[in-house]
């Protein structure tokens, strides 16, 4: 237990340090196609696949994380790359509206579909670790910008509540 408090307060550590930009996102061409949803189905079905295979449960659909992981999307398209810019406010927003014991991210972007974002994030282990961990829930969001790049963002977090 003691293990996994230090690895959420070096994972919330890290996302406070990453830089903070207010960038206007109302001007910025996002594409909301029918194929980026089918990605967030693939994407989401993979991951779960994965945990499954280690025999860890699958993480269950979160419309709240879907909420802040879309805002996320729209964020690092405005600004032309991915980022974790934010996260603190994300991670308390969500934790304060489904009593979340903690909560991260993995974003990514320029993969083609849901196998390469994937084999990305198990390519790196800190991202690995996130799709592995202890988490009952998850949300995917996908994002074309005006460009035709995917932008991945998916939000993890384990409820206290039994959500």
């Amino acid at each position: 237990m003691k293990m996994r408090t230090q690895y959420v307060a070096l994972v919330l550590f890290v996302c406070t340090i990453v830089s903070c930009s207010k960038e206007s996102i109302e001007n910025t061409n996002i594409i909301e196609a029918e194929n980026a949803t089918e990605v967030e189905y693939e994407l989401l079905a993979v991951v779960n696949e994965h945990r499954l295979s280690l025999g860890q449960p699958d993480l269950e659909f979160s419309a709240v994380a879907y909420e802040y992981a879309n805002e996320h999307n729209n964020y690092m398209i405005s600004i032309g790359s991915i980022n974790h810019d934010n996260f603190s406010s994300r991670a308390s927003k969500i934790s304060s509206q489904v009593s979340a014991e903690f909560v991260a991210e993995n974003v990514a972007k320029d993969y083609n579909n849901a196998a390469e974002a994937f084999q990305g994030w198990l390519d790196s282990s800190s991202h690995k670790k996130t799709m592995e961990g202890d988490f009952s829930h998850t949300a995917v969001s996908v994002k074309i910008n005006d460009a035709g790049k995917y932008y991945f963002t998916q939000i993890f977090f384990r409820a206290s509540d039994g959500l």
